[in-house]
């Protein structure tokens, strides 16, 4: 499956929570892979927004359970917060 194809999918927990549609995806340019999805776009925020994104707005692609008309993602309350601290700090 391409990244492309996920864009504009509606994702939703497990347990039936709308959380928005994908609008990015953050790649793993070193693993080759995709490391989260996006609920909002980022192109043009500032640090703080961004990491309200990250924190708010995503998920981690390990989560997703499967794609097909909307992705379904397993969300824990420890997901939210497994921001890698190389990504949570945005003053580099």
């Amino acid at each position: 499956m391409n990244v492309s194809e996920i864009y504009n999918k509606d994702v939703y927990t497990d347990s039936g929570q709308y959380l928005g549609k994908v609008k990015d995806a953050i790649v793993d340019l070193e693993k080759g892979e995709i490391s989260r999805l996006l609920m909002e776009e980022w192109e043009r925020a500032s640090k703080d927004e961004i990491r309200k994104v990250l924190q708010q707005k995503s998920v981690l692609f390990k989560n997703i359970k499967n794609v097909g008309d909307v992705v379904l993602v397993s969300v824990s309350p420890q997901s939210k917060q497994d921001i890698p601290a190389e990504t949570a700090d945005l003053s580099r």
